[in-house]
C-alpha cells in the first residue's frame, strides 16, 4: 500500500483551486479533491498516471494533493512534471513547488523556482518580499537559536496532537486519539476532539477529553480561555445542536464557538456573529484583557488563502465588526493560529512569509494599536516541516509549538508538540557596519577594517573584519545598547553607538580619517654603542626594527642617519668611527629590507654632542654622546 505523509491542520483553511472536473477521467478523482478527501483523490490520480491518461491538469492536481498531505517528495515529483507539461504555469504552483523543495532541504532548487515565481507574479507580495532579502535563508539558518525543542513524549500519540495551550497549569490540546471517532477524508484519521492534561512535575499527563458539550462527533479545533477562566473560545466544523452544514460547493466549514464553565463542565456551547456557513473561521487567541479576540478566517476581502483578524469584546459580551490585521501581517498565503503574550506581541504561522519550509511560526511586537515588523523565528522552533500554534508564558519563559518535522508512525508525519524553552532574548539586531574613508569624495570603502562591538557593561561581544565592500555583518541580541570601534591601518579609530531602541535591521556607516604623516611627530629612538666600538648591540637592533617597521608603513618617507662619538679620542679617529657607526647602521636597515636608495647618512664625530659636558662627563653622559639618530622625511618625487 502506497505510503502517505499528511498532516491535519492544514484542512482548517485551504482553498479549493477548482471545483469542476476537468472531464470524464478525472470526475471522481476531482470529486473527492473538492471535498478535501486527499488520500482517496492520490489514489484515483495516481490511477490515470499509471494508465497513462494523465496531462499538466492531472499533474497539478496531484502535486496540491499531496501539498495538502504534506508529502514533500511526491508533491515535487508531481510538480516538475506540471511545470515540465505546461507552459503558462500558474503562479501558486511554482510558490508551493519552492516550498516543497524547501521542505526537502533543497534551498539551491528552491531559490530558482521562486524567482520563475517572482518573474510569473512580479506584483505578488511573497515576489517582492523575496527579491527584496535575497539572503533571508541564510540569515535564518545560520542565526543563533532563541529556545532549545523538545518532544512532549508524554502527550504525543502515533496520531495527530498539537495546539499546546496552558491554563490555570493545565494543557489543553487537540488530538485524533479518539478512535472511537469516524476517520475523517482527509487523512483517514479519527475526527479531533480537545483533551486537557494535569501538570505533574516539568511535565503533563493524564490526558482527557474536556468535560461537557465542547467535543462532538465532529472536528473541534484549538482552544483559548477568557482570563477569568469562565469562557472557551473554540474551533469546530459547522456543527450545532444536532445540525451539519455544508457551504454551497458541499464542504463543512469552520467557525468559531463559545462555551461557559458550569459546574467544573463546559456547555452552554453559542456559535459566534461573524460566522458564516459560506466560509471558515478559527484559531482563536485573546488579548491580555481578555478584550479583543484575534483569529483567522478565509471569509470574503482577505489577501489571500487566511487572513488574521481581530474584534472587540465588548461589555455586555456581544462583538464589534472583524477587522482584517492588514497587509503588514496577512500575504497572499495562510496566516493562522495567532497568539498573543502578557505583552500583546502576536505570534502566528505563515507560509506567505520568507520562512524555511511548509508554516514557519513568526512574531511582531505590538505597536499602539497595530504590530511592527514581523520576524521569523528560526531554528529549532521552525523546520522544514509546518510549525504552528505557537504558545509562549513570558514568565515562565517556556511554551509549546506544534509540529510535524517528525512522524511516529511509520507511514505518518504526524503533528507532535513540542515544549520550547528559550535560551536568548527574542528579538534581535541584524547590525550591517559599512567602513569608509571621510576623506573621499566618493566614499571610498575600506576592507580589512577591524570592528568591535561592545556591550553595555563594556564586554567585548563581537568583532569582525570588513570585507571587499567595506561591510562587517553582525546579528546580535536586541534591546541592548551597543559602542561600535572600528580600527583600520594609516586611519584614526571611530566609534558609532547602536541605541537599545533598536531591533531588525540596523545599517551603520562609520567614517574613518587618514592619518596625517607629519614625518617630525614620529618619535624615533636613538641607538647606542660601546666605547670605541661600531657594531650594532641587541639592544640597538631592537630599535632599528621599529624603525624598519616604520618605513613599511610610510613608504613616502625616507629616512637620514646621523652618528655620533664622545669626545674621548682626537677629531681625526671620532669622524671615522663616527662614519663606521653609521655605515653599520645602514648596513643593518639594508639587510632587513629597506631600499638603499631611501637611506642617507651622516658621521658627525664629535661636533654635535647630546650633552654638553667635554672632558668632566659622566660614563652615563658620553654614553648618551654615542649614538646614531634619525630623521624622516617626505620624498620628493
Amino acid at each position: 500500500m502506497k505510503k502517505y505523509f499528511y498532516t491535519v491542520t492544514v484542512l482548517l483553511f485551504v482553498g479549493v483551486l477548482s471545483l469542476n472536473a476537468q472531464n470524464k477521467a478525472t470526475e471522481k478523482a476531482d470529486k473527492y479533491y473538492d471535498r478535501l478527501q486527499y488520500v482517496k483523490a492520490a489514489e484515483e490520480y495516481e490511477e490515470l498516471v499509471e494508465d497513462d491518461e494523465a496531462d499538466a491538469y492531472v499533474y497539478k492536481k496531484l502535486a496540491n494533493t499531496y501539498y495538502n498531505l504534506y508529502d514533500a517528495e511526491n508533491a515535487q515529483k508531481y510538480y516538475k512534471l506540471y511545470l515540465d507539461n505546461e507552459a503558462n504555469p500558474e503562479a501558486e504552483a511554482l510558490y508551493r513547488y519552492a516550498q516543497m523543495l524547501k521542505a526537502s532541504g533543497d534551498y539551491d532548487e528552491s531559490e530558482e523556482v521562486m524567482k520563475q515565481f517572482a518573474e510569473v507574479a512580479p506584483n505578488d507580495k511573497r515576489a517582492q518580499s523575496f527579491k527584496n532579502n535575497r539572503n533571508y535563508l541564510n540569515n535564518i539558518l545560520n542565526s543563533d537559536p532563541k529556545f532549545e525543542v523538545t518532544s512532549l513524549d508524554d502527550i504525543n500519540t502515533e496520531l495527530s496532537d498539537f495546539g499546546g495551550y496552558v491554563f490555570d497549569n493545565k494543557l489543553y490540546f487537540v488530538s485524533a486519539r479518539n478512535k472511537s471517532r469516524r476517520d475523517y477524508g482527509w487523512n483517514d484519521q479519527p475526527t479531533l476532539d480537545v483533551y486537557v492534561a494535569q501538570k505533574v512535575g516539568d511535565t503533563y499527563k493524564d490526558a482527557e477529553l474536556i468535560k461537557g458539550d465542547v467535543n462532538s462527533k465532529y472536528h473541534e479545533g484549538t482552544v483559548s480561555i477568557s482570563p477569568d477562566g469562565e469562557t472557551v473560545y473554540f474551533t469546530r466544523n459547522d456543527y450545532l445542536d444536532g445540525d451539519y452544514n455544508k457551504n454551497s460547493n458541499g464542504v463543512g466549514e469552520l467557525k468559531i464557538y463559545t462555551a461557559t464553565l458550569v459546574n467544573e463542565k463546559w456547555d452552554d456551547v453559542q456559535e459566534l456573529p461573524f460566522n458564516d456557513s459560506e466560509y471558515s473561521t478559527g484559531h482563536t487567541a485573546l488579548s491580555p484583557d481578555g478584550k479583543t479576540l484575534y483569529f483567522s478566517s478565509d471569509m470574503p476581502g482577505g489577501s489571500g488563502e487566511s487572513d488574521l483578524y481581530k474584534v472587540a469584546i465588548n461589555e455586555d459580551g456581544t462583538f464589534g465588526e472583524p477587522e482584517n490585521l492588514g497587509s503588514g501581517i496577512n500575504t497572499p498565503g495562510r496566516e493562522n493560529f495567532p497568539y498573543i503574550d502578557s505583552e500583546g506581541t502576536l505570534y502566528f504561522s505563515s507560509d506567505g512569509h520568507l520562512g524555511i519550509g511548509g508554516l514557519d511560526v513568526f512574531y511582531a511586537k505590538a505597536e499602539g494599536s497595530s504590530f511592527g515588523d514581523v520576524i521569523n523565528l528560526g531554528q529549532p522552533v521552525n523546520s522544514s516541516g509546518d510549525d504552528f500554534a505557537f504558545y509562549f508564558d513570558l514568565n515562565e519563559e517556556t511554551g509549546f509549538v506544534s509540529s510535524n518535522r517528525g512522524g511516529v508512525a511509520e507511514n505518518v508525519a504526524n503533528d507532535n508538540i513540542y515544549m520550547v524553552k528559550q535560551i536568548a532574548p527574542l528579538e534581535e539586531i541584524m547590525l550591517e557596519v559599512k567602513v569608509t574613508d571621510s576623506d573621499s569624495d566618493s566614499d571610498e570603502i575600506i576592507a580589512g577594517a577591524e570592528v568591535l562591538i561592545y556591550d553595555e557593561e563594556d564586554n567585548e561581544v563581537a568583532s569582525a573584519t570588513t570585507d571587499a565592500d567595506g561591510v562587517a555583518n553582525f546579528t546580535l541580541p536586541g534591546r541592548i545598547a551597543y559602542d561600535v570601534q572600528v580600527n583600520a591601518e594609516d586611519y584614526e579609530s571611530n566609534s558609532a553607538a547602536v541605541s537599545k531602541d533598536e531591533v531588525g535591521e540596523v545599517n551603520l556607516e562609520v567614517a574613518l580619517d587618514p592619518i596625517q604623516v607629519n614625518p617630525e611627530s614620529i618619535d624615533l629612538k636613538p641607538i647606542y654603542f660601546e666605547f670605541d666600538q661600531s657594531n650594532i648591540t641587541a639592544e640597538a637592533a631592537f630599535e632599528l626594527d621599529k624603525l624598519i617597521k616604520t618605513l613599511e608603513k610610510y613608504p613616502n618617507m625616507d629616512v637620514l642617519v646621523e652618528s655620533h662619538t664622545d669626545v674621548r679620542g682626537s677629531n681625526a679617529y671620532n669622524q671615522k668611527l663616527s662614519e663606521r657607526r653609521a655605515q653599520a647602521t645602514v648596513d643593518y636597515l639594508i639587510e632587513n629590507g629597506v631600499p638603499e636608495d631611501r637611506i642617507s647618512s651622516n658621521g658627525l664625530g664629535e661636533t654635535k654632542p647630546k650633552i654638553e659636558c667635554g672632558s668632566e662627563c659622566t660614563e652615563e653622559e658620553h654614553q648618551k654622546n654615542r649614538r646614531s639618530e634619525f630623521t624622516l622625511a617626505l620624498k620628493i618625487d
